[in-house]
């Protein structure tokens, strides 16, 4: 039995047949275009599913900062986390976004990666001590190389590509298994240089990866849907927060928190609607990475939202300067990653967006940190951003009709 044949793909087409007869075998690079008679390629359920299990992961990584004070060790040791959580979920994004395996052997492949992401949802509770998070992480990284390795001797192209990405990524997965037998103390060493060599691994194949292209609707919209999936942790730590019969003052400081993570979201799916990464996109490389530090901002802004309504719950009439601290670096980092996606997009930012980000960071970063009550803090924060939100959602808008229009 082999796992390369031609069958019936998802547009029911056998072989892969187009309008040239041509048939084409079922493990295919996906085109950097789609041809005409071809729609534009979306999530699939089976995507979707893969993402349940990392929102559940994602959770459990945010869930670690339970103090409106943590220490800096703390804070290191949740992003770094996050950033395996993040790793191990771009890494099948960008398998699945430049190849179209939609058979059986996939879909047991993927069911494998999720598997291991269950295990790293419960593992990163309480890391090094448990060996359920390297486990996990070991199972959903072999299992990419394995689908790197079926798909290797498709094109010369592929055939260096994935020797690059067998050999960083199994490289750097060999550190994770090494720590399986090494002390607790130094577990976090050897998991730190295994993802080192990971993140560096994909700009070593940088000028072969522009020959495999990524889709470039696809990759975009797997990459949103998990800056959804970080938005949405929001809304769980603000419910988390909420006792059953809250206080009218915890309520209005919940509802007026909310506007920040909505107005987030306003300026996000403006950029992403009008399509101004499409053309540049490339591998996607600078565009994911750009991603990884707003999803860490994210991330750290919807727990910074939560303590300070659990803090007016405890009827604190003082804001821990710590947390007024992180919320201003989880809105500066924001801001400033709202800059790399347009710099990525572009190759330029304009003047106006520069002027408009100093015009929002000067107030976004003095409010909280001059300001310790929490009503009157989250209300001109929330006003400050929503200002900010209105002034780039339209710029980008304009931006975005200027390049689908223009020349």
């Amino acid at each position: 039995m082999t796992w390369w044949h031609p069958a019936t793909d998802r547009r029911g087409r056998v072989g892969g047949v187009g309008r040239t007869g041509l048939s084409r075998p079922r493990l295919r690079l996906r085109e950097s275009e789609l041809p005409v008679d071809q729609d534009e390629r979306h999530a699939t359920w089976l995507e979707l599913f893969f993402d349940l299990v990392f929102a559940l992961a994602l959770a459990t990584v945010q869930n670690r900062l339970d103090t409106p004070t943590p220490h800096f060790g703390d804070l290191v040791a949740t992003f770094g986390l996050y950033a395996v959580v993040w790793l191990a979920w771009v890494g099948q994004a960008f398998y699945d976004t430049r190849f179209d395996p939609d058979d059986v052997y996939h879909r047991l492949a993927v069911l494998v990666t999720m598997v291991g992401a269950g295990a790293m949802a419960v593992g990163a509770a309480s890391p090094p001590h448990t060996l359920l998070l390297p486990i996990g992480y070991i199972v959903v990284r072999l299992t990419l190389l394995l689908l790197y390795l079926r798909v290797r001797h498709t094109t010369p192209v592929t055939h260096r590509l994935t020797t690059i990405y067998l050999t960083g990524f199994g490289v750097g997965v060999l550190f994770w298994i090494v720590s399986l037998a090494a002390p607790v103390h130094l577990r976090p060493v050897l998991w730190a240089i295994g993802l080192a060599v990971e993140f560096l691994t994909p700009w070593l194949g940088h000028a072969w990866e522009a020959r495999v292209p990524v889709d470039a609707t696809h990759l975009p919209e797997r990459i949103g849907q998990f800056t959804i999936i970080l938005l949405g942790t929001t809304l769980t730590d603000l419910r988390d927060v909420i006792t059953p019969r809250p206080p009218a003052e915890v309520v209005m400081t919940a509802g007026i928190a909310l506007i920040i993570p909505a107005a987030v979201w306003w300026v996000y799916t403006t950029f992403v609607t009008t399509g101004m990464a499409l053309p540049r996109l490339r591998a996607g490389l600078a565009y994911s990475y750009v991603h990884s530090i707003l999803g860490a901002a994210l991330l750290l802004l919807g727990w910074a939202l939560g303590e300070i309504v659990g803090q007016v719950n405890d009827h604190a009439t003082e804001l821990p300067h710590r947390l007024r601290v992180l919320l201003v670096l989880a809105l500066d980092t924001w801001i400033l990653c709202g800059l790399g996606l347009q710099w990525v997009s572009l190759g330029y930012v304009t003047r106006y967006r520069l002027l408009v980000a100093v015009i929002g960071l000067v107030p976004m970063t003095l409010i909280p940190l001059l300001i310790g009550d929490p009503l009157t803090l989250i209300s001109l924060t929330a006003a400050t951003v929503v200002g900010y939100a209105v002034l780039v959602s339209r710029h980008i808008a304009r931006l975005g009709g200027i390049r689908t229009t223009g020349p």
